[in-house]
């Protein structure tokens, strides 16, 4: 058995003794925190989810003994938790573990000690000076407030300045940890590594686009947001990032991220290494870092020049035209889309797999001021694939729907439509107008020459002079 001292310390301005040395064990206890760790590896993934590698030199004693492995994070999943020795592993063998979550604090001490006694100490005032006033008592309950057994009476509402604890339960611990039970037939130094996957760590990719003066060539920039929190610090971690549909089983919806401090690392130039792995892509910092708790962070990605753009305007159709007449005889007003293209390939100075994100797009004044000018969220997009963004409607270039026409033939309709398109900038543009049309059809007639882009479309190219007007017409007959 230990020998066991009287130990007395203030939490929250309560006074706790406790019976120092803690259970009588007849295997050796370790206890390790971070001071012990030599290594440290975070693969975040973008499922809200890491992958913790957690490396610590201990000495260890042979025989069974109880390893408390502290400074771990509050969110670790206990079923994902494995330890190996790197330098013995088959003389260490893990007989039982446990994650030991019950913390310390005033209230969970009172609740261990439901039942037993406690002494309560008070400040009493007599001829101006003030003395301590000690009293044994039996804690009943603690349901509502603590209800007490003081001699042969049940007392309740009894003021009391702190509380005295005769020991510290064995099963509450002051922050998340580990304990293994080991089998360990080496004694001496080894080095250990504890893995687990925690939730609340997540990240995600944020692009900013600057479209040049000349509006052919932009400037795109990259960064990784990392947001921590796990309940745990990673200091000089070695960081990797996983982008990718991981498939995972579901364990209830995931709980909201807490608002957290942003902190961003200005780098100069993207600091990440790129290597698929499997099906997805492994993006590894190459120099170490702190992801603190509580913490966002943004780390640059990739900073490139003189990427080639394309801007469009479009117009996108509804199937339900072709299903009914749509206010005969009055326009319909129709929203321009403006987008951007921007081809992922090494011939436009990209070509790198770029992580899912949002690209918000900027573009100078005519006192070369960058303003936004709107933003879009793209998928994983891996090389030589382009980027569709849609950063908002135009405001000078008008669409007006009208159908002109509706002829009724057993199960054969005709529709027909005319598509006004107004383009009040000083310079000519193509509008390209999308046309959805459902069942067997057949265009009979158009003013534009169309391309059938799938089974249920066609497409328009509409080219419209500055300061002018361009109709489109069509004539379609549908079969259902």
């Amino acid at each position: 058995m230990f020998k066991r001292d009287v130990v007395r310390w203030l939490v929250c301005g309560v006074a706790v003794a406790w019976l120092a040395g803690g259970r009588a064990f007849s295997q050796t206890v370790v206890t390790s925190t971070q001071q012990d760790q030599k290594d440290l590896a975070v693969t975040v993934y973008n499922s809200n989810v890491a992958l913790v590698r957690d490396v610590r030199r201990l000495r260890l004693a042979a025989g069974t003994l109880d390893l408390r492995y502290m400074d771990i994070a509050a969110q670790v999943n206990p079923a994902t938790v494995h330890i190996v020795s790197l330098t013995a592993p088959k003389d260490l063998n893990v007989l039982e573990q446990n994650y030991e979550y019950d913390l310390l604090s005033p209230q969970k001490l009172l609740e261990k000690y439901v039942g037993k006694e406690l002494t309560l100490v008070r400040l009493v005032t007599d001829n101006n000076s003030t003395k301590e006033v000690s009293l044994q008592a039996t804690l009943l309950a603690l349901n509502d407030g603590p209800v007490w057994k003081v001699g042969n009476e049940i007392v309740t509402g009894m003021g009391t300045d702190r509380y005295v604890f005769p020991d510290l339960p064995e099963n509450l611990y002051s922050k998340p940890t580990l304990v293994w039970l080991l089998d360990n037939a080496r004694a001496g130094e080894q080095t250990v590594e504890a893995s687990y996957l925690t939730n609340q760590v997540n990240w995600n990719a944020d692009y900013v686009l600057t479209l040049g003066a000349n509006q052919k060539a932009a400037d795109l920039n990259g960064w990784v947001t990392i947001v921590n929190g796990s309940g745990a610090a990673f200091p000089n971690a070695q960081l990797q990032l996983v982008a990718g549909e991981l498939h995972r089983v579901s364990e209830g919806a995931p709980r909201p991220p807490r608002p957290m401090a942003m902190k961003a690392a200005q780098a100069a130039a993207p600091e990440f290494v790129q290597e698929p792995i499997s099906e997805y892509h492994l993006y590894t910092l190459e120099r170490r870092t702190n992801l603190h708790d509580k913490e966002t962070k943004q780390i640059s990605l990739l900073a490139v020049s003189g990427v080639g753009f394309e801007k469009s305007f479009e117009v996108d159709g509804q199937t339900y035209y072709y299903h009914n007449a749509q206010r005969p005889g009055e326009p319909i007003k129709e929203p321009v889309q403006v987008r951007i293209k921007v081809k992922n390939s090494q011939q436009n100075s990209l070509g790198m797999p770029l992580p899912a994100g949002t690209v918000r797009v900027y573009q100078g004044d005519s006192k070369g001021r960058v303003q936004f000018i709107g933003e879009d969220r793209i998928g994983h997009t891996p090389k030589d694939e382009t980027l569709d963004l849609h950063i908002g409607n135009a405001f000078d270039v008008v669409a007006e729907r009208k159908q002109t026409d509706f002829k009724s033939y057993g199960r054969a309709f005709e529709f027909a439509f005319e598509i006004s398109l107004r383009n009040h900038k000083p310079e000519p543009i193509t509008v390209v107008v999308n046309e959805p049309i459902g069942g067997d059809w057949t265009m009979l007639d158009s003013s534009y020459q169309y391309e059938k882009t799938s089974a249920f479309a066609a497409q328009f190219q509409v080219p419209v002079a500055a300061n002018a007007e361009s109709v489109l017409k069509y004539r379609v007959r549908v079969q259902w």
